[in-house]
């Protein structure tokens, strides 16, 4: 056997050992002949699965590494990404048959390997360019990739090990890389989450404690780190990137002197996260007590803090401006000037502390800055136009809200039709391609996509296999071990159906109906049954003969599907003379739009088919009925309201409302129900505690897509009844994006009732701002409709606060953010049967003044009138805190004083 066959052999064998020597004993035609064969065992290992393949990989790089004689193509060939993630880069193998290669050869592929982007958290390549570094004393590789997991080594260690060694002080100090990467530290982007964490209570145990450690020491440069430090957060980032280099600045502790050096990058950061311009703006305001700086720089940092949203910045703004004019009484002018851009911030609270500075320093000002002062008091709110009139000695506020006022709504939304059937093979390649491409794909992506495969399958298969091939090479469909929801991108398995890649009625087929598999698995929500099904009942067909058309694709990007259009496709089905897919069928029939008008009807009426003469019974009953909703209140540790066994939540500690609802599987069945098989029931299961469980044990999984809300277009309750805990986590759970899904809700068919409005009562008290604007956009888009039951979404929102599940703090911004569109007489037909609730509280929860207050504005604004018992009550309390002050405001509007 010669030398080439015997290391070919070794490579196929496995034996990964052995290859560096078998290496060495070639000579350069050899090693020339012998990647022609591993460049070939290369391609057959590419997407193959298996240990045999596995220690094939492992031999196949180090032999490539070995006879690769020029950098480029090494460096190309060990970072390859088909050998990432299995660890074969870290084998001693490997480093052996790169150090017998000659220096320049090693220094070339190390930095080239520097360079490239590693394919997960842990890069199997640093120890390999290390060690060149070390062996070879080539100059310390700069890369990103190379500091990023040189930083990771020195906190969690090689392996991430934590037993007792060296802290992060002592480490950095004894690193022989640090003097060329600890400044490159500085430059990186997403290391913020790493160099936070603390390795244990040790002093220097900790990246920010470490470097001020060297500094301390005169081993680095302390001003060039604070002028890294300012200039690094300057450039902004990702939240985690500015707060750790705000604790290396505060760790460094700047004195007053050095940060006078830097007032224009201080500046700057006032602009940045609140925590950094908090920061920012403590020392500004300290160098300007000092007389550190000029006096302008209140006034400049005035004109950026004052229009943020963070409360707690505005005050601390307005106070050093307070404290400023009482310093030096000759810096008045500006100073209240700068103090009166606080008139058209959206809290009226702060407007009215800002107005509280303006007048105690008033008199200083002198009669000079009046002008400007009346002109911005026009940005006050109403209820404090009479007092701002009284200082500043003339008229503010043109207009009298009570008279003045007209409701803004949104347009009413109007669905988007879908576009006409995909015309060819090479667009349905490319509609594939875009939707694999796509974060998020869009209903009317995927379903005109999944009607072009069928469609064009008939037509011309071979032609349609043609045109998938170039995006099936790229995009690979695992149709083992799946933990995932079957969704959109399954539609991958239609395609591979097409090309023959999957025969979906073989025996060992991937989606056997009888099978626990990809599309039928166990991990599958009921959506993803339903799709499932939709999508193994095309592929099958597509194998038989294939269908004309898709029965079930919609007509609007809601999902909805036009009674005309699914009689005019049954009729071509009937002249084809082919049956419709069972799925096909019950799929189209739960999105059929409901209509009376006598033309769609009367040609159902005469289709003869028995899936056109289903369908014609099913619009002569008017569709699935809606199902009554029943309200449910749940507390941890006890039986809930109404006789319901308690929800059974052994892991948290949760007060909610809920919504009981039976589904159409159990009690009467309305028209049309029964013509549903289990998987299509299960979409519309009832809302019981047993079901509720069984849906936890796979949370994970259930996260509501625009998909899911198309299977179902006319039954917006139901939906919402079933994706109420969905919904609720955003507000007691604290989920991020949890209600990203409420407009597409308002925006859908079917009647509003108690589940609609509940998850929006949700939405409105979410943690995060995204999602609560998500739940205004939906209450305007309600309103917009006439849908809107203002007086059961504010006996629910009350309801909520009481229980604890929605804060009244994040209540308020809601609302208020609803009010200032323009919907104020929206938001005050919610507040006003909210307020006896909220009010009733005893204590009152903490924000609860910042509801009463868009309550008061709300209420001025549409000149509403009458009284409430509860704001009456309240406003009587002595003291001043939020909550009495805005009562009395708004007693005083509804005229009860």
């Amino acid at each position: 056997m010669s030398a080439v066959e015997e290391l070919l052999q070794a490579v196929r064998e496995g034996r990964t050992p052995q290859v560096p020597a078998l290496a060495a004993a070639l000579g350069p035609a050899e090693r020339r002949a012998c990647l022609v064969e591993l460049k070939d065992l290369r391609k057959r290992l590419r997407g193959e699965w298996s240990r045999t393949a596995e220690r094939q990989s492992g031999a196949l790089l180090v032999a490539g590494a070995g006879c690769h004689t020029g950098p480029a193509a090494a460096a190309a060939w060990i970072g390859g990404r088909d050998f990432a993630g299995r660890s074969w880069a870290r084998h001693p193998a490997l480093a052996e048959v790169v150090a017998a290669h000659p220096v320049e050869w090693q220094t070339d592929v190390a930095a080239r390997l520097a360079e490239r982007s590693p394919q997960g958290w842990n890069w199997d390549l640093y120890p390999l360019i290390e060690q060149v570094v070390r062996r070879t004393g080539c100059p310390v590789p700069e890369s990103d990739a190379f500091v990023t997991e040189w930083l990771r080594r020195l906190v969690h260690g090689d392996g991430g090990r934590r037993g007792a060694r060296a802290t992060m002080l002592e480490r950095l100090r004894a690193d022989a890389f640090r003097p060329v990467l600890l400044p490159r530290v500085f430059e990186l982007a997403d290391i913020g989450s790493l160099l936070e964490t603390r390795l244990s209570d040790r002093p220097g145990d900790v990246w920010s404690e470490a470097v001020a450690g060297l500094a301390a020491s005169g081993e680095l440069d302390r001003a060039e780190l604070v002028d890294r430090c300012l200039a690094r957060l300057v450039r902004g980032g990702r939240p985690a990137d500015q707060r750790f280099f705000l604790a290396v600045l505060r760790e460094l502790a700047p004195a007053p002197g050095e940060y006078a050096a830097h007032v224009r990058s201080l500046l700057a950061l006032l602009d940045g996260l609140s925590v950094v311009a908090g920061h920012a703006q403590e020392v500004l305001a300290g160098l300007d007590e000092a007389g550190l700086v000029e006096s302008e720089v209140a006034v400049e940092a005035s004109a950026v803090v004052l229009f943020r949203t963070e409360k707690k910045l505005v005050r601390a703004q307005l106070g050093w401006l307070d404290k400023a004019a009482r310093r030096a009484p000759e810096r008045a002018g500006p100073l209240v000037l700068a103090a009166a851009e606080a008139f058209g911030h959206p809290d009226t609270a702060l407007q009215e502390r800002a107005l509280h500075v303006v007048a105690r320093h008033l008199k200083a000002a002198g009669p000079a800055v009046l002008p400007e002062l009346r002109f911005a008091a026009e940005g006050l709110n109403p209820a404090h136009h009479a007092r701002a009139a009284g200082l500043f000695g003339g008229p503010v506020g043109g207009d009298d809200p009570d008279t003045g006022w007209s409701e803004l709504l949104p347009p009413v939304p109007v669905p988007r039709p879908l576009a006409e059937p995909i015309a060819t093979p090479a667009e349905v390649a490319e509609e594939l391609s875009a939707l694999l491409a796509a974060e998020q794909p869009e209903v009317a992506v995927f379903e005109r996509l999944l009607d072009g495969l069928v469609r064009h399958a008939r037509l011309d298969r071979a032609a349609l296999g043609a045109a998938l091939e170039p995006v099936l090479r790229v995009h690979h469909w695992n149709e083992h071990r799946r933990w995932d929801d079957c969704g959109p991108r399954d539609v991958l398995y239609v395609a591979l159906t097409v090309t023959g890649q999957v025969d979906p009625h073989h025996r060992k087929g991937v989606l056997r109906r009888k099978d626990r598999s990809a599309l039928r698995g166990a991990n599958n929500t009921p959506y993803g049954h339903v799709l499932g099904a939709r999508l193994v009942e095309a592929a099958e067909r597509i194998t038989t003969g294939g269908l004309p058309l898709l029965l079930a694709t919609p007509t609007d990007a809601t999902g909805a599907l036009a009674a005309s259009a699914l009689v005019e496709r049954l009729a071509r089905y009937e002249e084809a003379g082919v049956a419709p897919g069972e799925a096909d069928v019950q799929a189209a029939l739960l999105r059929l739009t409901p209509t009376t008008d006598a033309e769609p009807l009367a040609a159902a009426g005469r289709l003869t088919s028995p899936a056109g003469r289903r369908v014609a019974h099913w619009l002569a009953g008017g569709g699935l009925p809606g199902q009554p909703s029943e309200r449910v209140v749940f507390r941890p540790g006890r039986d809930t309201a109404g006789g319901h066994p308690f929800w059974d939540r052994w892991w948290e500690d949760l007060n909610r409302v809920a919504v009981a609802q039976p589904g159409i599987g159990a009690g009467p069945k309305g028209p049309g129900g029964e013509r549903l098989d289990a998987v299509f029931r299960a979409l519309l299961e009832g809302t019981e505690p047993s079901v509720a469980r069984a849906r936890k044990q796979n949370e994970w999984q259930w996260q509501p897509t625009v998909h899911w809300a198309a299977m179902l277009p006319h039954h917006r309750e139901e939906l919402a009844a079933r994706w109420l805990d969905w919904f609720a986590d955003s507000a007691d759970r604290e989920r991020r994006g949890a209600a990203g899904l409420l407009p597409v809700l308002a925006e859908a068919g079917g009647p509003a009732g108690l589940a609609v409005h509940l998850v929006v009562a949700y939405g409105l008290g979410a943690r995060f701002p995204a999602d609560r604007t998500a739940a205004v956009d939906a209450l305007l888009v309600l309103a917009a409709r006439g849908d809107l039951d203002g007086g059961l979404l504010g006996r629910e929102l009350a309801a909520l606060v009481a229980a604890g599940t929605v804060l009244p703090s994040r209540l308020g911004n809601a609302l208020d953010a609803a009010a200032q569109t323009g919907a104020y007489g929206t938001v005050w037909s919610v507040l006003a049967p909210a307020l006896p609730g909220l009010l009733a509280l005893d204590p009152a929860p903490r924000g609860l003044g910042d509801v009463v207050a868009v309550a008061a504005d709300c209420a001025r604004r549409t000149g509403a009138r009458g009284p409430i018992e509860e704001v009456v009550r309240v406003a009587a309390r002595s003291g001043a805190s939020r909550l009495v002050k805005e009562a009395r405001a708004l007693r005083e509007v509804l005229g009860l004083v």
